[in-house]
């Protein structure tokens, strides 16, 4: 159920007006934004669309008058922007039909495959590159599965707050970050860094 509600975040950004699409498929080259193609994906009726967009406008302007209230401490002012939220989802969700919510449990599930095989084949490469040992490989692979268990952890936890969670989350990529550095051996980590120049100066040239 958990995993439905998270989902639904999403249809929050899905609808937009007619202008507000073309100009950002103008800037993307034509090529329509993810969360256009996941309504169209959900077969979203027009009927879902247009509560959707009013959803969106009303949450909008509940924000906007929150940011302009002076008479709350920032304290309020975030648990009522979390409580507003937390409404928002459990709207979006309703919006759904049994069908759409399995759907888009589907497409999840899908995202989370093309992930890993992508990991899979990001590590196959570290590998070769900069001569992984088996035991690196398994230390990685390790990290990568405690780190994701914890960050689920973080984020399906209702007791915090955006911000709470926004900190935890940053505090576990960071701590992710300092046991990566001590897998890798000095020479590995001098050439992944160089790995790394060469892949920004590649995108930078093909701009």
């Amino acid at each position: 159920m958990k995993k439905l509600v998270v989902l639904t975040l999403a249809l929050s950004t899905i609808l937009f007006t007619a202008n507000a699409q073309h100009k950002r498929e103008q800037k993307m080259g034509g090529k329509k934004p993810h969360h256009a193609q996941l309504a169209k994906q959900l077969n979203l009726s027009d009927e879902q669309k247009k509560q959707a967009q009013a959803y969106k406008v009303a949450l909008k302007q509940k924000m906007k008058e929150l940011n302009k209230n002076e008479s709350i401490t920032v304290k309020e002012q975030r648990d009522r922007k979390d409580a507003l939220r937390k409404e928002q989802k459990a709207k979006m969700q309703a919006l759904l039909t049994p069908e759409q919510k399995t759907k888009m449990a589907e497409l999840k599930a899908t995202k989370m495959a093309k992930k890993e095989e992508k990991f899979a084949k990001g590590l196959e490469k570290m590998k070769s590159k900069i001569n992984l040992s088996d035991a690196q490989v398994m230390q990685l692979k390790s990290q990568r599965e405690r780190i994701k268990a914890n960050a689920k952890e973080i984020k399906d936890n209702e007791s915090l707050s955006r911000t709470q969670r926004k900190e935890q989350l940053m505090a576990l990529k960071a701590e992710a970050k300092t046991q990566k550095s001590n897998i890798f051996t000095a020479d590995q980590i001098k050439q992944l860094d160089e790995m790394k120049k060469n892949k920004m100066g590649e995108k930078h040239l093909s701009k």
